[in-house]
C-alpha cells in the first residue's frame, strides 16, 4: 500500500486515471464510465462508503462502481486528491459538488480528523454565504446535484442569504459592481489605480440584482422569488425581477418593455453562463409568480406574455389565468398589445375570440385589483379614472383596427360591440367609425346585415360631425341615413331649446343663474350642437333687427302715400297754369330751360305727369327697400 506522502499526482490515459505512487493499484473505482486505479488505504482512512465496500468484499483487486456520484468524475478526483493528501482547492463553483460528494462518500470526522465534509461545510458557511457573488455561483452550479443539495440545506441557506442581501445596502458586501460606474474596493470605496480613495458611492437603485439572478435556472429563480416575498420585499420590485428574467429568455417579450430602461446591471468580477430554459415551463412559472396587481407596464408585460404563450401552445390553464389577469386591468391596456395574430389554422388575421374572453373577464371581475404602491413600476397609472369608458374607447379602436380583415364575420363585430353596457359610451362616434371601416372592407354585405350591425349604434349619441358624415355616407343603408337625419333634427331642436332656456335665465334680473344639472349635462353631452345653438341665436338677433327696419319703412311709405293724395286733390280743381295766365291776359316769362321752340312746350311735362313720376320714384324706392328681404 502506497503512503499518501509519496504520491506526486495523477495522470490520465484515455478513460483511466492512475496514481503516480509507483505501486500497483488494488482498487478500481468507476464513476460514469471513467476508471480510477487507486489504493485502498488512503480511501478507507477517509471514506466511510469505500471502507464498507472493502469490508464486504474479499477480493484483492477490487472493482466498484459508484452510481449517480455527485459531480461526476471531476468531483471524485477532487475527493481522491484530498484522501491522498494532495493539494485541492475549494471554490464557489465547486463547493456544492464537493460538499455533496463528501456526503455521498461519508467523509465525516469519525473517519479522519478535519475530513472533507466538515472542511466543505466550513468553507460554505464562512465564505460563500457572506458573499453575493459566491452565492450566485454556488446556486448556479448546484443544478446537477439539486436533490442532495436540498437534503444538506445548501439551497435553502443560499436563497435565504441572497434575499437578505437584496434587502440591505449592496455596498456592504465587499464586491465590485458595474452599477456604480467604477471599480470599488472590498469596503465599498472607489479605487483609483488600485489605491483606495475612501470615497463611497451610494445607490438608490433597487434593480441592481436583476441581471445576476437571471442566470439561475427556472426552479431556483422561482424559489428565490418566493423566499424574497416571504421576507417582505415589495411586490413592484419582485415583478421587476420577474419581468427582467422573462424578457431575457423569451425574446418575443423584448418589444413590450413600455419604455423601461434597458441597462444591464451585474456583478463585474465574475462571468456566468445563461441557464438552459424550457420556455413553456418558464411561462407557466412566471404566471404563478406574478402578483395580483395592476399597472400599465405590468399589463403590457402580461399581454406580451400571453402572446408568446399562444405561440408556444402552453397549457390552457395558464392561458386562461393570463386572460383573467389582463381582463382585471384592461383599462390600462394599449391597442397595439391587444392585436394578437392567429397562429392556428384560421381565416381571420387576429384572435378576436381571445379579446372577447378578456372583455368578459373585465365585466365579470367583481373585486378590482389594486395598483402597485408606491407606483414606481408605473407612474402613469391613475386608479381614480373611469375604467369602463376607457375600455369602451379601447374596444372601439380595436374593432376599427380589425374591421379591415375581409374574413371577419359580422357577428364577431356585434359581439365585441355589445360586450360592454350602454353606459360605457357617452358618444358612439368610435362605433360608427369602426362600422364604416367594416362596410368599406366588406362591400358585399347585404342591406339587412348592414342594418343589423347599425342597430348597435345609438344615433342620439353621435356628434354633429358624425351625423354630418353619416347623412352623406353612401355605404350606409337608406333607412339608417333617414334615422340619422331624424335624430339630427331632434338633437338640434333639443339643444336649441335648452340653450334658449339658459339664455332666458341669464337675462332675468333675479339672483344667480342655476341651470338644471340634467339640462346642463344634456347640452355638454351633445358636443358640437352647442355651436349650432349659438349660430341660431345670432340669426335670431339679425331677424329681429330686420323686422324693426321693415316696420320703419312701412310707416315712411304710408306718410308718402298721404302726401301724394293731398297733392293730387289740390291740382285736380285747377287747369294748366299757362291757360289761366292767357285768360287773364298775362304772359309768362319763359325759363332758361324753355328757350327751345314751341314743340318743346307741348312735349314738356305737366304737373300731373311730374306728380306721377314722383310717385313712381317713391314706389321704386319702396320696392328696392323690400328687395332686401
Amino acid at each position: 500500500m502506497a503512503p499518501a506522502g509519496k504520491v506526486t499526482g495523477f495522470h490520465k490515459e484515455g478513460n483511466d486515471w492512475f496514481c503516480n505512487a509507483g505501486l500497483p493499484s488494488d482498487i478500481t473505482v468507476v464513476v460514469d464510465g471513467i476508471k480510477f486505479h487507486l489504493h485502498k488505504f488512503p480511501l478507507v482512512s477517509k471514506c466511510g462508503k469505500i471502507a464498507r465496500i472493502c469490508e464486504e468484499s474479499s477480493e484483492k483487486a477490487l472493482v466498484t462502481v459508484l452510481e449517480e456520484f455527485p459531480g461526476g468524475p471531476d468531483t471524485f478526483l477532487i475527493a481522491v486528491k484530498f484522501c491522498y493528501g494532495l493539494r485541492m482547492e475549494l471554490t464557489p463553483r465547486n463547493i456544492v459538488m464537493v460538499y455533496c460528494a463528501a456526503d455521498y462518500l461519508q467523509m465525516m470526522d469519525e473517519f479522519g480528523e478535519d475530513n472533507l465534509l466538515s472542511k466543505s461545510e466550513n468553507f460554505f458557511h464562512k465564505n460563500v454565504l457572506h458573499n453575493w457573488k459566491d452565492c450566485i455561483l454556488a446556486l448556479q452550479s448546484s443544478d446537477p446535484v439539486i436533490a442532495r443539495a436540498e437534503k444538506l440545506q445548501i439551497i435553502r441557506k443560499c436563497l435565504s442569504a441572497l434575499s437578505m442581501m437584496v434587502c440591505t445596502d449592496p455596498s456592504l458586501f465587499g464586491w465590485p459592481m458595474m452599477m456604480y460606474g467604477s471599480l470599488q474596493s472590498p469596503g465599498g470605496s472607489i479605487l483609483w489605480n488600485g489605491i483606495n480613495t475612501g470615497a463611497r458611492i451610494r445607490s438608490a437603485e433597487s434593480d441592481w440584482w436583476f441581471e445576476d439572478i437571471s442566470y439561475l435556472s427556472v426552479g431556483l429563480f422561482e424559489r428565490l422569488i418566493n423566499t424574497m416575498e416571504t421576507r417582505g420585499i415589495r411586490p413592484e420590485i419582485l415583478v421587476g425581477a420577474i419581468m427582467y428574467y422573462g424578457r431575457k429568455y423569451l425574446p418575443g417579450l423584448g418589444r413590450w418593455k413600455s419604455g423601461q430602461s434597458g441597462k444591464t446591471r451585474t456583478v463585474a468580477s465574475f462571468s456566468l453562463t445563461p441557464a438552459v430554459v424550457d420556455q413553456k415551463v418558464l411561462i407557466e412559472t412566471i404566471e404563478k409568480l406574478l402578483p395580483e396587481k395592476k399597472g400599465k407596464s405590468f399589463c403590457c408585460f402580461l399581454l406580451g406574455l400571453l402572446r408568446v404563450a399562444l405561440i408556444l401552445g402552453v397549457s390552457q390553464m395558464c392561458k386562461d389565468s393570463l386572460e383573467r389577469r389582463i381582463g382585471m386591468q384592461l383599462e390600462v391596456a394599449t391597442l397595439d398589445s391587444l392585436l394578437f395574430p392567429v397562429y392556428s389554422d384560421s381565416d381571420t388575421l387576429y384572435d378576436v375570440d381571445c379579446v372577447e374572453r378578456i372583455i368578459h373577464h373585465f365585466m365579470s371581475s367583481e373585486s378590482r385589483i389594486t395598483s402597485f404602491s408606491p407606483p414606481s413600476l408605473d407612474p402613469e397609472t391613475s386608479p381614480a379614472s373611469e375604467p369602463l369608458r376607457k375600455v369602451a374607447k379601447l374596444i372601439d379602436n380595436y374593432i376599427a383596427e380589425v374591421a379591415s380583415d375581409v374574413n371577419l364575420k359580422p357577428r364577431k363585430i356585434r359581439f365585441l360591440a355589445e360586450a360592454l353596457p350602454e353606459s360605457s359610451r357617452p358618444l358612439h362616434d368610435g362605433l360608427y367609425r369602426a362600422l364604416d371601416i367594416y362596410f368599406k372592407a366588406h362591400p358585399w354585405l347585404s342591406e339587412k346585415e348592414k342594418e343589423e350591425l347599425c342597430n348597435i349604434i345609438d344615433y342620439q349619441k353621435l356628434s354633429i360631425d358624425a351625423c354630418a358624415h353619416a347623412s352623406q355616407n353612401a355605404r350606409l343603408p337608406l333607412r339608417v341615413v333617414l334615422q340619422v337625419l331624424f335624430f339630427e333634427q331632434m338633437q338640434l331642436r333639443t339643444a336649441l331649446a335648452g340653450c334658449l332656456n339658459v339664455l332666458d335665465t341669464e337675462s332675468a334680473p333675479a339672483g344667480p343663474m342655476t341651470v338644471p344639472s340634467e339640462m346642463a349635462g344634456q347640452i355638454v353631452q351633445r358636443d358640437g350642437w352647442i355651436t349650432v345653438v349659438r349660430e341660431n341665436q345670432v340669426l335670431k338677433g339679425d331677424m329681429e333687427s330686420m323686422r324693426s327696419r321693415v316696420g320703419e319703412l312701412e310707416e315712411e311709405f304710408n306718410k308718402i302715400k298721404q302726401e301724394m293724395k293731398k297733392v293730387t286733390k289740390s291740382h285736380s280743381s285747377l287747369s294748366s297754369p299757362r291757360l289761366v295766365a292767357r285768360k287773364i291776359g298775362c304772359k309768362l316769362i319763359p325759363r332758361s330751360t324753355d328757350a327751345q321752340p314751341d314743340p318743346v312746350d307741348s312735349a314738356g311735362p305737366t304737373p300731373r305727369a311730374s306728380i306721377e313720376q314722383a310717385r313712381r320714384s317713391h314706389h321704386s324706392r319702396h320696392r328696392k327697400s323690400f328687395s332686401l328681404f
